[in-house]
């Protein structure tokens, strides 16, 4: 096993620090997460109050990382903590269906325009796969396009150039497919079709010249590792079009970005896609994913007459606990809570990029509702390759991520960020003023940018 420094940054606890000395004897590199990020050890921690996360040192920081956007509502809701201590009195997962998915199932299919069934797997990573079985199973097709950086779970084909770098990516109007690990099949290279976010044209053709042997176009209508930048009307537009002319599915990915609206984030996009996935806030903090569309497409799961054109199953799929959980947290999730979170984002983004102008800081502004992501970039980007980050970008963004931990604010090292419900405008005040002083007492670090 290799060693690891246990000198973390001074944000990170003595607490923290011995039990990452421990986790080194049980796992390979000390976490159990490639996602879990450290400086350069993690933080442990003990209990989520609200908007807010308590360390095992005892220090308490406002959580702008929600467990990777999932807890919408924050830390210990309470309607998802009563109903799933009832459930828990009943039994944790049964062989056989339950109310509970009816429920759940009615409350995405009434409220998502386009979604007329749906079916619950256990991770948002489980529902991209079976969603691009299904449009291969009903299209007869292998292949698949998808945006270039963008993430979409661990599954190799939307694996592919996820992690892309100026050394490999190739031309701007062909991108190249782009291994995302050492052994990746080169077979599933040759399926997979890159397009520049935002590109109509390059899209266009590309889709077209594949168009044979496309299955679907993955999509995630504001791609969150690519920048979490907005689609242009044009390209919502052409997508759809050259989809459609040519027979090959649209797959909305909004495991992330169904937080983006009461309807969803292609409702706010303009998007009308064959098929959608979904996870994260639909289970109210617990393990859950699911694939749903239109009942043309979903018909490939039918098994009512014998085997379907594709098998789906799963232990823990639509599991009691997630059902019920997710019913608490969606329900919960009326206009209003959306409004509230609608009203912070804007603030905040406002107030972000107010701080920049008044320090006349090369850095912008990129979300939506309650996600925002902070750039070191004067101009913002329009895709991933405009997106990523040079070393010395990256270096500033790590010394913010620093300032705001000291600061008692949990900010990914790569400044993409959401908010939850229990925030109010005083957190937000307090996220902007940091920013803020950031800004304007590290002028000798920003300066670096330019360079």
């Amino acid at each position: 096993m290799t060693a690891t420094t246990t000198e973390g940054h001074n944000s990170v606890g003595s607490a923290s620090r011995e039990a990452f000395e421990r986790a080194q004897r049980v796992f390979i590199d000390g976490t159990t997460r490639v996602t879990i990020e450290r400086d350069p050890i993690p933080r442990y921690m003990d209990r989520g109050e609200g908007a807010y996360l308590v360390d095992i040192d005892g220090r308490r920081f406002l959580d702008l990382n929600g467990n990777f956007t999932t807890l919408i509502h924050g830390h210990r809701f309470a309607p998802v903590i009563e109903a799933v201590t009832r459930q828990l009195q009943s039994g944790t997962c049964f062989a056989n269906p339950t109310l509970a998915e009816i429920g759940l199932a009615e409350l995405i299919c009434d409220r998502v325009p386009g979604v007329e069934t749906i079916r619950f797997v256990n991770t948002g990573s489980e529902a991209v796969m079976f969603a691009i079985k299904a449009a291969r199973a009903f299209t007869g097709r292998s292949a698949i396009a998808k945006i270039e950086g963008a993430y979409h779970g661990a599954y190799d084909w939307v694996e592919v150039s996820q992690a892309s770098t100026p050394g490999n990516w190739g031309p701007a109007d062909a991108p190249a497919a782009v291994p995302y690990y050492r052994g990746m099949p080169a077979s599933v290279l040759g399926e997979v079709v890159p397009l520049r976010f935002n590109d109509v044209t390059g899209a266009e053709r590309l889709i077209a010249a594949h168009a044979a042997d496309l299955a679907a176009i993955v999509l995630d209508p504001m791609p969150s590792r690519a920048g979490l930048i907005a689609p242009t009307p044009d390209f919502v537009a052409a997508i759809q079009r050259v989809a459609r002319k040519h027979g090959v599915l649209v797959i909305a990915d909004e495991v992330l970005s169904f937080r983006q609206g009461y309807e969803g984030a292609s409702a706010r996009h303009g998007l009308t896609p064959d098929l959608f996935t979904f996870g994260k806030i639909i289970g109210g903090g617990l393990p859950i994913g699911a694939i749903a569309g239109n009942r043309a497409v979903m018909g490939v799961f039918d098994a009512s007459q014998g085997r379907p054109l594709l098998p789906q199953g799963g232990t823990f799929s639509a599991n009691p606990l997630s059902m019920v959980a997710g019913l608490a947290s969606m329900t919960a999730l009326d206009r209003a809570a959306f409004a509230h979170l609608e009203s912070l984002g804007d603030r905040l983004r406002t107030q972000l990029t107010a701080a920049i102008a008044r320090n006349r800081a090369p850095f912008s502004v990129s979300g939506a509702a309650s996600l925002f992501r902070i750039h070191p970039k004067a101009v913002l980007p329009s895709d991933f390759r405009e997106a990523t980050a040079t070393a010395a970008q990256a270096h500033v963004l790590k010394e913010l991520s620093r300032t705001f931990s000291e600061n008692g604010i949990i900010l990914p090292h790569g400044a993409a960020a959401c908010l939850s419900t229990p925030m109010t405008t005083a957190d937000t005040d307090r996220v902007a003023s940091v920013f803020d002083d950031f800004l304007a007492t590290r002028s000798d670090l920003i300066e670096s940018l330019a360079a």
